[in-house]
């Protein structure tokens, strides 16, 4: 059995603990904390052993913690970097590498340049042989993520028949439970958002795709609105559509007026977090117009990016196949399922 350690306790770490602990072939040593608040507390009560940073320990005397960081790091054999945006590089420069263990790092960080975490931005969909036996690997963020689970499928099918991408991300605000980031009453432009190039990192540098982002007051998933664009007459959406059919962590649904739509049936299903952990096209607004085909397809955002985790996990430590990999997976997330309730709930009438 592998044993796992988690480092931070926020939207990421909180939820890939909540499912690693029903993994057979893992055990999770304990997750890390930086901040002596009240997630110290909600981490013990499910089980799971606090560790902080040495030089912090004493901030933590009024919290039960197991130790500190790097003693636990002593302990295990992979790392899951949970940390804010930025610090998995110096986590990696000051702990990892020092104790030669391996780490997976989320979408937060770079594989561009001085601080790079990694050479490789992981997307099962499409590089999943290259992290095999990889030591440090960054896993792509939500957006990029779920580009690549409707990117791939599209090239497989229609090759050289592609033109050109042009995606409008539409992003959330916060995740549902980070209540400390107020919803600020605008529409934020990003400028030179870091998505575009993420995705060519596995889609291919040269690749015809083109992001603008911005950012909307809700926390209720992303949306993107993408227009694929062929050298001939476009594809009927029916077509497109038929693609998605067997395709992991991609739903169809029809009637699905917004995203909170989406979220508020996953939470009445009892799904973990009210994350779906996939993409759902939003079939009803997929239009084909000439030599264009627009669709639009939410992103459920942070819960997009724990099954891939899991994937990459499997890929570094066990060096599995894709196959046995994706079972695995499957046997823990049930993603197959969700899908079926999604798409029988929100069918076409």
């Amino acid at each position: 059995m592998k044993k796992i350690f988690v480092n931070g306790y926020g939207s990421i770490g909180s939820r890939i603990t909540s499912f690693l602990k029903d993994d057979p072939e893992l055990t999770v040593i304990g997750i890390g904390k930086y901040s002596p608040d009240e997630k110290v507390e909600i981490a013990n009560s499910r089980g799971l052993d606090v560790y902080v940073p040495e030089k912090k320990i004493g901030d933590f005397s009024n919290y039960k913690i197991a130790g500190s960081i790097e003693s636990a790091l002593d302990n295990c054999d992979l790392v899951i970097d949970a940390a804010p945006g930025g610090h998995g590089y110096k986590n990696k420069v000051s702990l990892y590498e020092p104790k030669n263990i391996p780490a997976i790092y989320q979408g937060g960080e770079s594989v561009i340049g001085s601080e790079a975490v990694s050479d490789l931005l992981f997307n099962s969909r499409a590089n999943y042989a290259q992290a095999l036996g990889k030591r440090h690997v960054m896993q792509g963020s939500c957006n990029v993520t779920g580009m690549g689970r409707i990117l791939e499928p599209l090239r497989d099918k229609f090759g050289d028949e592609l033109i050109r991408f042009d995606v409008t991300l539409v992003r959330r605000w916060a995740d549902i439970e980070q209540t400390e980031k107020k919803l600020v009453d605008t529409i934020e432009m990003s400028e030179k958002p870091h998505h575009g190039d993420d995705v060519k990192m596995y889609f291919g540098k040269d690749a015809p795709l083109y992001v603008r982002a911005i950012k909307v007051p809700t926390r209720q998933m992303h949306l993107h609105i993408m227009d694929i664009r062929f050298k001939g007459i476009a594809p009927k959406p029916s077509e497109i559509h038929e693609l998605f059919t067997d395709e992991f962590g991609v739903a169809k649904v029809w009637t699905a007026k917004g995203t909170k739509d989406i979220r508020d049936y996953a939470q009445n299903m009892g799904f973990n977090f009210t994350d779906t952990n996939m993409i759902h096209i939003h079939a009803n607004m997929t239009t084909s117009i000439g030599d264009t085909v627009q669709m639009m397809y939410s992103d459920d955002q942070t819960g997009i990016v724990i099954p891939e985790n899991h994937m990459l996990l499997q890929a570094m430590l066990f060096e599995k196949s894709y196959e046995e990999a994706f079972t695995h997976t499957e046997s823990i997330f049930h993603m197959k399922e969700k899908k079926e309730k999604l798409q029988e709930y929100f069918a076409k009438k």
